[in-house]
């Protein structure tokens, strides 16, 4: 029990939600659209995609590690540490950290060939290309994730959003259409708002770091605005899927989870105490969370009447 609560602790868990969400919408999006549900490729597209979520979460922390990225947000006074802190704190050795990691890559690769093998090697390629964005968002020689360009921002947006969502749909109906990737957008663009937000955290320590995120290249006043931007970008979104019947009109009453986010932008100054991002983070969470879960349970309803 203790060393599954280590690997929890190490593996960041508690988070698999955003990555469930997406891959809980295409399942149901192919249930609704096209009455079409397939329980066992289903639950395995589940497990592999949690996994790719856990690799991609250790894989972060190893290479940030590494690169001392980890290091500097642990000894920068103003930053606060968003890493498990499993090797920056000397908890668990590099080697161990590492085959906890491939062991995750595996169960996910394991999981995408044999969704492939019911359903065709499309359900692959959505995989690899979710691995490959996972491995080189911080690794060399790449490393997308450090050069400013908003690269990670879009890397998450696919990874989050548009692969699990499309490629959960193609999973059990093998097909493709423009309703799974408009279905995709609000809940990607939130957790991509969530991934931003984190940044402001420790961008302090980004910059010593040479960590070129984009609140590091901006500046703290304009990334509060693209912030703010994106999260109205992500409710027009979903208005959009409404519109294009993509979702029925009850899902609208996913917009209500926009108002706790906007609170909380109301309490931000154009200058902030890195601390006062952590409401923002957890708001950010919520709202992808919450939002992703009234879009799920509509399109159930959708598929039941």
């Amino acid at each position: 029990m203790d060393k599954l609560k280590l690997w929890m602790k190490a593996s960041r868990f508690r988070v698999l939600p955003v990555m469930f969400i997406p891959v809980v919408l295409g399942g149901l999006g192919a249930f609704a659209w096209n009455g079409t549900f397939h329980p066992v490729l289903f639950l395995i597209t589940l497990l592999g995609a949690g996994a790719a979520h856990l690799f991609s979460n250790m894989i972060n922390d190893l290479w940030d590690y590494r690169s001392g990225v980890d290091v500097a947000a642990k000894e920068t006074a103003a930053a606060i540490s968003t890493n498990s802190g499993f090797l920056a704190n000397g908890i668990m050795s590099e080697r161990t950290f590492g085959l906890m990691t491939w062991l995750m890559f595996f169960i996910a690769l394991v999981s995408g060939i044999a969704v492939s093998l019911a359903s065709g090697w499309w359900a692959l390629v959505f995989g690899a290309l979710g691995g490959l964005i996972a491995y080189f968002y911080v690794a060399p020689p790449l490393k997308f994730g450090y050069r400013g360009k908003g690269y990670s921002e879009l890397a998450i947006l696919l990874s989050f959003g548009i692969l699990p969502v499309i490629g959960t749909y193609y999973v059990q109906v093998e097909l493709f259409g423009y309703r799974p990737l408009m279905l995709s957008l609000p809940v990607g663009l939130l957790t991509t708002l969530v991934l931003f937000n984190h940044h402001f955290l420790h961008w302090q320590a980004d910059r010593q770091a040479g960590k070129k995120t984009l609140v590091v290249v901006w500046g703290e006043r304009k990334s509060l605005v693209f912030s703010r931007m994106l999260a109205i970008l992500a409710y027009v979104s979903l208005i959009a899927c409404v519109l294009l019947q993509v979702l029925p009109w009850y899902a609208l009453i996913a917009i209500i989870t926009i108002i706790p986010l906007f609170r909380v932008y109301g309490t931000l100054g154009a200058e902030n105490d890195s601390r006062a991002y952590l409401p923002l983070m957890g708001a950010s969470l919520k709202a992808s969370v919450r939002c992703g879960g009234l879009m799920g349970i509509a399109l159930l309803v959708h598929g039941l009447l």
